[in-house]
């Protein structure tokens, strides 16, 4: 879950730096960005986050449906969707690296492909959210980390003074930090090559995940 929390920082830096600023994974900032163009702010989008939202939506509510019946924690279906996860990604790359004209920005190919790949991104970024939520790692939702941030600081010294997991929060808090600096520096080669990093992390976790579904139901 840590791992995709990297990869989700990855994917929302690709989104945001490259596919006019649409967040793919946090949807938060989704909401905000498409509230504040429906307002009449400058310069702001409104297709690109309201694209992206809709696909976030549609993977979950997939990832909800075949998991409705899977045991909780991780299992063979949670393998498979993260899979799937994995695939979606490599079908953005793909498309970025033959659309694209070696520009760091979305200005270089065309709309059409731009909005693809922001639905493909969220769509993948979705599964990947409620597929977390499914197995259910505590303050480690892999999509946002302001709910871990608000732990991290309330249970800590200065609040509350309580045990907390401040280990698994604060390397939640960290990676997914590191995933957006990483996917903004390989942006500097071409958008394609953050979302195969990502593509990467997500095969891997997968892989990884196959022996634990083997110990359980599927």
């Amino acid at each position: 879950m840590l791992a995709l929390t990297f990869s989700t920082g990855v994917a929302d830096a690709v989104g945001y730096l490259g596919l006019d600023r649409v967040f793919t994974g946090n949807m938060t900032g989704n909401v905000v960005i498409l509230a504040m163009a429906l307002a009449g702010a400058d310069d702001l989008p409104v297709t690109g986050p309201l694209v992206a939202l809709c696909a976030f939506m549609l993977g979950a509510a997939l990832a909800g449906r075949v998991l409705r019946s899977a045991p909780s924690g991780w299992s063979a279906r949670a393998t498979a969707l993260f899979a799937v996860v994995g695939a979606l990604l490599a079908g953005v790359g793909l498309t970025l690296a033959l659309a694209h004209d070696g520009a760091s920005t979305a200005s270089g190919f065309a709309r059409g492909v731009e909005l693809a790949s922001t639905a493909g991104l969220a769509l993948a970024m979705g599964t990947q959210a409620a597929t977390a939520r499914h197995i259910a790692v505590k303050d480690v939702t892999t999509v946002v980390v302001t709910s871990t941030i608000t732990g991290l600081a309330a249970d800590s010294w200065l609040g509350r003074a309580v045990p907390q997991p401040w280990v698994r929060r604060t390397l939640a808090i960290v990676l997914i930090g590191a995933g957006a600096s990483a996917g903004a520096v390989l942006l500097r080669t071409g958008l394609a090559w953050g979302v195969v990093l990502a593509m990467v992390v997500t095969i891997g976790v997968a892989t990884l995940g196959r022996g634990v579904a083997r110990r359980g139901p599927a």
